[in-house]
């Protein structure tokens, strides 16, 4: 389209709102140029610019009428702030001013060694002090970080900024005028035990304007910040925000940005999947390739950035990382990182810019000392969690028959990890250190080291699973290993327990980790597994007592903790068809007891998928739902849990059966 012409009427409301004038192919078409290249009508039901106006459709539609005014006096107050887009001519001092991946409006894009580029292309080229090539004078240039490393930095087209502009607008017209009251609730509650984000930067960008962020980066504080409404003062007493409208606005954002992604999109996907309901694999793999677009598996230890950015990109490294394992372990998923292709190095402290004295003094806070030290020691634990996944759950790996003799020298150097880790655990992240009116984020710590053992115990279980073996044979070549080994489990699971019952209120309103309500729905259906394989009626009532104290225990602390109600209809389920089962097994024949061959941990497994969080899917998409009740035993049984045992291993000589078993289960929590 060549042109338009311009009607001799008002301009539509969208054209008035950018005081332009406006402008139509022909004058047939009923709508502007504007309006047709965002796909929106034209209206004309705004008032002049001296009068009050009405916010867009979007804001009308979910907000009530008296919201609509409070919010429209704010946003159109921010809406006409002119945006940066070169950090480097801004006046006065910034951060900003040397990024590499924290422009605004410009995405990096990391030139791969297999391109079609070559680094040696360049020998010649002179750079300036930001390391952009001088020979290049038209977008995208080339910025070289380091001798071999060299990132395509591409401005957004026009196009680009105004879609991203109008989904910034229409996010932060959901929370309006309350956008600035959340962002203070994120860094007080969230940020210190999941420290992704520079907070001086994200506040110096936000102070200046909302639309200085990017819609996911923004929209996700928004969104987890929500969680904790009731811990402002100056919320408190005031309607929510639609979260479904917003949560659903940052998730198109997110598939929107893919092609052009910033290290601001990177933390947004990964401070949204700490939603439990919005968590999923398929998500996770869509932020590792946008990570990989950015080179965060590299390291950037020698890179032409400044310090600060360097420290950005290690701590959004390991949470990826750590969101890759997690999300591996408690969705029976393969791992997407592999670790010849991880070179990012260990975090320091150096790297976390805020200490003990930027912690918050309002009452319900977190503490910042307390949060570094909880992320540091969960990207130590998830390095364990990848060797147990490599060792034992890969397919080659479970491919291999083991005997339990071979299987325990195997996992005897990891328990031994597992063990000197929490043995290590600085003293202020104990369960039990709390301090008065602060909340403390280290019970997901403590719940991720028990899944880890329990993991690493499934593995050795696994070599005692048989299918439709006579009762009169025993499951196992050694029965005293077989013994011992359950015994570990039942006390490892005992601890477990008492970890749970030992939470307190401190602990279940903090930040939880997105993988804590899939961590207890596994330990729960450990017990059950113990259960079904039970060899005498005495030991499975035992085990089903012990679940149900778990399941109870759980349910009431549900209260106060909502990342808790998924394991808790997980164990329902579970407990029913332990139930049924029974039922079924005791018309069997006496000579034959069923034992449950492999379990495995899935995405929300089939068996409870009208348990699971929705996912984003329709309530009537009935192909992501399965009735477990009409056929319970039709069904896989690998889908509801391989257990293994939790607690100290049998380990020692196992060929002289010299088994030490002083501390199984003695760990302090």
């Amino acid at each position: 389209m060549e042109g338009g012409k311009a009607r001799d009427q008002r301009p539509c409301d969208n054209c008035r709102r950018r005081k332009i004038r406006c402008l139509f192919s022909s004058n047939e078409v009923v709508n502007c140029m504007l309006c047709i290249s965002r796909s929106t009508e034209c209206t004309y039901v705004q008032e002049p610019a001296r009068k009050k106006r009405t916010l867009s459709t979007l804001v009308e539609r979910s907000q009530d009428a008296e919201s609509s005014r409070v919010k429209q006096r704010y946003f159109h107050s921010k809406i006409d702030i002119s945006v940066l887009k070169d950090y480097s001519a801004m006046p006065g001092k910034s951060l900003l001013k040397e990024t590499l991946g924290h422009q605004n409006r410009q995405s990096s894009s990391i030139l791969g060694l297999t391109s079609d580029f070559d680094p040696s292309i360049l020998l010649n080229h002179p750079f300036n002090p930001k390391g952009e090539c001088l020979s290049i004078k038209t977008p995208p240039i080339l910025r070289r970080a380091s001798q071999h490393t060299y990132f395509r930095m591409r401005p957004d087209t026009p196009e680009e900024m105004e879609q991203e502009l109008a989904n910034l607008d229409a996010i932060e017209a959901i929370v309006a005028p309350h956008g600035s009251e959340l962002v203070k609730l994120y860094f007080r509650i969230v940020h210190p035990s999941f420290p992704i984000l520079h907070k001086k930067v994200f506040l110096e960008k936000h102070n200046r304007t909302y639309r200085e962020s990017t819609p996911i980066g923004l929209g996700a504080v928004y969104l987890l910040a929500l969680n904790w409404w009731s811990y402002s003062p100056s919320l408190s007493n005031l309607p929510k925000p639609n979260a479904k409208e917003l949560e659903r606005l940052v998730l198109k954002s997110l598939f929107q940005a893919h092609t052009r992604p910033k290290i601001s999109d990177l933390q947004g996907g990964l401070v949204l999947l700490q939603r439990p309901e919005v968590s999923s694999w398929t998500l996770t793999g869509h932020l590792l390739a946008m990570a990989q677009n950015l080179g965060i598996h590299f390291d950037c230890s020698n890179w032409q950035i400044p310090d600060w950015e360097r420290g950005v990109r290690k701590r959004v490294a390991w949470a990826l990382f750590m969101q890759d394992k997690w999300g591996a372990l408690v969705y029976g998923r393969p791992s997407n990182i592999k670790m010849d292709d991880w070179d990012v190095r260990p975090l320091e402290l150096l790297d976390f810019p805020e200490t003990a004295r930027d912690d918050d003094d309002e009452e319900g806070s977190a503490e910042i000392e307390k949060g570094r030290q909880t992320f540091l020691q969960m990207v130590a634990l998830t390095m364990i969690v990848a060797e147990i996944l490599e060792r034992f759950f890969t397919l080659k790996a479970m491919r291999k028959e083991r005997d339990i003799h071979e299987m325990l020298e195997r996992a005897k150097p990891i328990q031994m990890r597992l063990k000197d880790w929490h043995a290590n655990l600085p003293s202020a992240l104990s369960i039990r250190d709390t301090t008065p009116r602060r909340l403390s984020s280290v019970g997901y710590l403590h719940l991720a080291y028990y899944t880890a053992e329990i993991t690493l115990h499934r593995a050795i279980l696994r070599t005692y699973s048989f299918s439709f073996i006579p009762k009169s044979l025993s499951p196992s070549t050694d029965t005293e290993l077989s013994v011992l080994t359950r015994t570990a489990a039942l006390t490892r699971f005992t601890t477990a327990l008492t970890f749970l019952t030992s939470l307190k209120p401190e602990h279940l309103q903090s930040f939880w980790y997105f993988s804590s309500s899939l961590s207890l729905a596994i330990i729960g259906t450990f017990a059950s597994i113990l259960c079904v394989t039970s060899s005498d009626q005495e030991e499975r009532e035992a085990h089903i007592a012990r679940l149900a104290e778990f399941r109870w225990t759980l349910r009431i602390s549900s209260t106060s903790a909502e990342f808790m109600k998924y394991a808790v209809r997980v164990l329902d389920k579970v407990s029913d068809l332990i139930e049924l089962g029974k039922q079924q097994g005791s018309d069997k024949d006496s000579e034959e007891y069923l034992y449950p061959a492999s379990v495995r941990s899935d995405e929300f497994s089939p068996l409870f998928a009208d348990s699971a969080p929705s996912m984003g899917l329709p309530d009537d998409d009935e192909s992501a739902r399965l009735d477990w009740t009409r056929h319970p035993f039709d069904m896989d049984l690998t889908t509801f849990g391989e257990f293994g045992i939790d607690g100290e291993f049998p380990f020692g000589d196992v060929q002289e059966k010299n088994i030490a078993m002083e501390s199984v289960g003695a760990i302090d929590i």
